[in-house]
């Protein structure tokens, strides 16, 4: 599409949302003006994705100006702590990378595969157990990688196998705190720790990834029939479908303790900060700070690289502009006059409403990226949550809807642009929205539906 066109969708969309909400009277001009920028963030965001951040700059310029966003709830509403989150984790991962930590991890493991069905059944469940322990974009880095390998070796088509990743990768990255922005953002404001990941959204995602695989399997049985006739003759040929470092990568034992030090204190900061008399999810925050000042430490010289390197600056930036615009949402009211509609549906059918809102959730999810879909949900669920409405189902249903959903199209999850990014660079192919969606469907709607199910039949506890 050419600039003139997205620029004349931009305006006229905005125009039409200020116009049609302004002439209804049904909000004030405040929240007629806030949500007119949200909206037209969200555009421009959809239109021109790589200049995000321009554009989230010009929404947050337009808040201040206009006296409906302040610098001491600029600085409230930015999601500080969620930033310095990612912030932490992103200096460890990005040690354990320039380490190849992963790398060793990942060619001990597909090496033990032996048939087709063997091989989608390790490079799925790596990438899950990657994407939950690490984070969905760095596990997409490394398994993309890893396809693109295998796929060369056997001279076949990668599509297939990359797209079940990219699956898996999403899947796997609901089960645990660390593995997606969404699960930090739930966290981080619903007061969820690491321990209530593993007790409620980890066997969810476990179900969810067993779904997947035969799914996939059966959906692409001949191309994986045609993978099963080349890894024969691979095997054969004494063909190393691992790639071409023959075993040589070496363990670096010091990344393995860095490693394994930050996920003991992540999974064990709840009972540490109840014997250390700390607010709850302190430590949550704290272990990436500390893993990160040690792996800064162990780089040394280098340690101004890495965290310049390693750390995505520009997409903590829009998260906290981003962060900045929902948080006036909820200042000006407009996220409470949507909680009040759904209060009356929370109140008269639990089950009606958590599927209403989890599809809802899902969808805006598939088509406006899952981050900015549930970081705005989250806003109306804590004015549910004030208006007395349980909402410990609603989170995970929300997490679910983030994650799962987000398989629907190529830009529903950040791991999705990431692997569809390298394929592109590398000008290796495209993968089509057509292709994408005729699996992503089936799989989301699925796996989801099924994650859905299994919230509702414990609602017992959760209450």
């Amino acid at each position: 599409m050419k600039t003139k066109s997205k620029t004349s969708i931009l305006l006229s969309g905005v125009a039409i949302v200020f116009t049609a909400l302004y002439l209804s009277e049904a909000l004030s001009t405040a929240q007629v003006l806030s949500f007119t920028v949200f909206v037209g963030i969200i555009l421009s965001i959809l239109l021109y994705w790589r200049l995000r951040v321009a554009f989230a700059l010009f929404g947050v310029f337009i808040l201040l100006s206009s006296g409906l966003l302040d610098i001491p709830h600029f600085i409230e509403f930015a999601g500080l702590d969620i930033v310095a989150f990612l912030i932490g984790m992103m200096i460890v991962i990005g040690f354990l990378e320039e380490r190849h930590f992963f790398e060793y991890l990942l060619e001990k493991v597909v090496r033990a595969s032996g048939s087709a069905f063997k091989l989608l059944v390790i490079l799925l469940a790596t990438a899950a157990f990657s994407a939950a322990l690490v984070d969905e974009v760095t596990s997409i880095l490394f398994m993309t990688a890893l396809v693109l390998k295998i796929a060369g070796a056997l001279g076949v088509s990668f599509i297939p196998l990359l797209i079940l990743v990219v699956f898996a990768t999403n899947i796997g990255s609901s089960a645990t705190v660390v593995g997606n922005p969404v699960g930090v953002m739930i966290a981080l404001r619903a007061g969820l720790g690491f321990g209530d990941f593993l007790r409620w959204a980890t066997p969810i995602s476990i179900v969810t990834l067993l779904i997947t695989i035969p799914m996939g399997y059966f959906y692409y049985r001949g191309y994986f029939q045609e993978l099963d006739k080349k890894i024969i003759e691979a095997r054969v040929a004494r063909v190393a479908i691992a790639g071409d470092n023959n075993g040589h990568i070496k363990l670096d034992r010091v990344a393995l303790i860095l490693f394994l030090g930050t996920i003991g204190l992540l999974v064990a900061h709840t009972p540490l900060e109840q014997v250390l008399g700390l607010e709850k999810n302190t430590l949550l925050l704290g272990a990436p700070m500390l893993g990160a000042g040690v792996a800064l430490i162990l780089e040394g010289g280098r340690a101004r690289e890495l965290l310049e390197r390693r750390v995505d600056w520009w997409t903590l930036l829009f998260f906290l502009l981003f962060f900045s615009t929902v948080g006036t949402l909820k200042y000006v009211g407009v996220t409470g006059i949507i909680a009040g509609a759904l209060f009356q549906l929370a109140a008269g059918d639990q089950i009606l409403f958590l599927t209403v809102t989890g599809f809802t959730a899902g969808f805006l999810s598939a088509f406006m990226d899952n981050i900015l879909a549930i970081a705005t949900l989250i806003a109306v669920t804590q004015d549910l949550q004030a208006l007395g409405v349980n909402v410990t189902p609603l989170w995970w249903v929300l997490l679910f809807a983030g994650t799962l959903m987000g398989n629907l199209t190529i830009i529903g999850s950040t791991a999705n642009i990431v692997a569809i990014g390298i394929v592109e660079r590398q000008k290796l192919g495209h993968i089509t929205l057509k292709e994408w969606v005729k699996i992503g469907a089936p799989v989301s709607l699925v796996t989801f539906s099924v994650a859905l199910l299994l919230i509702i039949l414990q609602l017992p506890l959760l209450s």
